[in-house]
């Protein structure tokens, strides 16, 4: 297996320099984003805070309908000391398959569009990034991501959703390394850093969800195999299904054969 080690007060320090270089580098000096309460978004909104100051950095929740654990995400934005406000999605979800059942029903439609669970999971982080797309303009603000290498690599987020940024400081780190350095910030409450992720509409952790823990995605990552080939190569297929989920849309040239 490959050598690995990692030095999460480094990587931290690292991220807070980089966070305040590309923002400056712009101009701009105020960042907003999404608070789920988990891991990812309340360590990615503890380092905005240490670089660009709490007072410039806005959190944003944004539940469908009802979210049971939104005292984590109140409790991230009070800890950190960021501003803070809720916009429910709900109706906007509820709108949006509405006007598209409508036109199937032949008001202006020439195909129907039948019902898909699986496009309907994604429509909230859809939602959430033009809700928070919204806000970081009307501000004069950037948007912060907050997926993380595990996740991109299993393509366990949404295109044009989570995915959606000006820029993301944890993008090269795995949900292993996300902790790490999240539990080298005292004013993070320790449970939330290891809170078990999970995608807050089903109520099933993400690693059931998956069948793939996030640390065989870690150890397939860093050190070039969890210990089962049967994992990592269902690991290996995963990433290669969803690469395009981490690359820019392609463009077609007419200028070449």
């Amino acid at each position: 297996m490959a050598e690995y080690s990692f030095d999460p007060v480094a990587a931290r320090e690292r991220l807070v320099k980089k966070i305040r270089e590309f923002t400056q580098a712009a101009g701009v000096s105020r960042v907003v984003l999404g608070i789920s309460g988990g891991k990812d978004s309340t360590v990615a909104a503890a380092l905005c805070a240490r670089a660009l100051g709490a007072a410039n950095v806005f959190g944003i929740m944004m539940p469908d309908g009802v979210q049971k654990d939104i005292s984590d995400s109140m409790r991230v934005c009070r800890s950190v000391g960021i501003n803070h406000r809720i916009v429910n999605i709900s109706e906007m979800h509820t709108s949006l398959l509405k006007a598209v059942e409508a036109g199937s029903n032949g008001e202006i439609a020439d195909f129907p569009v039948a019902f898909s669970e699986e496009s309907n999971v994604n429509v909230p982080p859809r939602l959430r990034m033009t809700t928070l797309r919204y806000v970081a303009q009307a501000i004069g603000a950037f948007l912060c991501g907050t997926g993380n290498l595990s996740e991109a690599t299993v393509g366990y987020c949404t295109k044009d959703g989570d995915t959606s940024c000006d820029f993301n400081p944890l993008g090269t780190l795995t949900s292993v390394e996300v902790v790490q350095v999240g539990l080298t910030m005292d004013e993070l409450p320790r449970e939330l850093v290891q809170k078990t992720p999970d995608d807050g509409l089903s109520g099933v952790p993400d690693e059931v969800k998956l069948g793939i823990t996030y640390r065989q995605i870690h150890d397939f990552l860093r050190l070039g195999s969890c210990g089962d080939p049967e994992m990592d190569e269902k690991i290996a297929r995963r990433e290669k299904a969803n690469m395009h989920k981490r690359r820019l849309p392609t463009i077609l040239d007419a200028w070449k054969d």
